[in-house]
């Protein structure tokens, strides 16, 4: 049997460590990366300084860490600093990153047009979201606008998220489950996701209770979407394996048996893709 995949976890924040607020996130990602195979093989709470985060880091990538995954710091003032400390323990310059730069501009917009803020775009400390590490890829925050930052060192990957718990779960249960599904259980994996007519996830728990017990090989996941925004949820579909045409007929599987169990209820359901 393959050996699981060693996971660290940062959670960052001079406000959970003054006891001001709970952490919940350790918990809730542990959850979920055992659920997927990886193996948590440590969890720390730091300050938000730059040094303590960056050595930190290089701790994790010299004890051989597979995956490092780090929670909270990465929104526009200036005590966010996890990128910066990321960039140092990695020995990387950072860089404006354009992909995130137009990830955050748009979400900005989105946000203004919605008449949930007042002004549009891009200003200095939007902009400070965009300044990565050097050869990191952004992932799109479907619940906020700072974006989370997979970035590859050597054989380790450090995966950046926002603190804000349900922005934390939307990127984990999109945008980074292709990576999650290839790297903890092997081969490769595709992504589908359905936006549904209901903003009440209790209401779909009858049928997703129907659902994932009869798919154990997709990984499904519901996501409500921002305040704000039209009554509708995202529902993700995930499948990995190492033959294509394996994996697109269980996931392909699971999005019949989905799509007639909202039939059957009445709600309505459009593709993502």
């Amino acid at each position: 049997m393959a050996q699981a995949v060693s996971v660290e976890i940062f959670i960052i924040g001079n406000e959970i460590l003054n006891g001001e607020i709970q952490d919940t996130n350790t918990n809730w990602l542990c959850r979920e990366l055992h659920g997927l195979g990886g193996l948590v093989v440590r969890s720390t709470v730091l300050r938000d300084e730059l040094k303590v985060i960056a050595e930190e880091l290089r701790g994790a990538l010299a004890r051989g860490t597979r995956v490092i995954l780090t929670a909270g710091g990465l929104g526009p003032t200036a005590d966010d600093l996890t990128l910066a400390a990321v960039a140092e323990g990695a020995g990387v310059p950072l860089r404006l990153n354009e992909q995130a730069r137009e990830m955050i501009r748009a979400s900005y917009d989105d946000l203004h047009a919605r008449g949930i803020l007042d002004v549009p775009g891009l200003n200095p400390a939007r902009e400070k979201m965009a300044w990565l590490p050097e050869s990191a890829v952004p992932l799109i925050n479907p619940l906020g606008t700072a974006p989370g930052v997979l970035l590859q060192v050597g054989e380790a990957t450090v995966v950046s998220l926002p603190g804000v718990p349900p922005e934390l779960k939307g990127i984990f249960c999109t945008s980074l489950q292709p990576f999650l599904q290839e790297t903890l259980q092997g081969g490769l994996s595709t992504l589908h996701s359905l936006t549904v007519a209901c903003n009440d996830e209790s209401l779909l728990e009858p049928v997703l209770s129907r659902v994932v017990p009869a798919h154990p090989a997709v990984y499904i996941k519901s996501l409500a979407t921002r305040p704000g925004e039209m009554a509708e949820l995202d529902i993700f579909l995930t499948a990995a394996g190492f033959d294509r045409a394996v994996v697109q007929a269980l996931l392909d599987a699971a999005i019949k048996d989905l799509k007639a169990e909202l039939d059957s209820l009445g709600i309505s359901h459009r593709d993502k893709g």
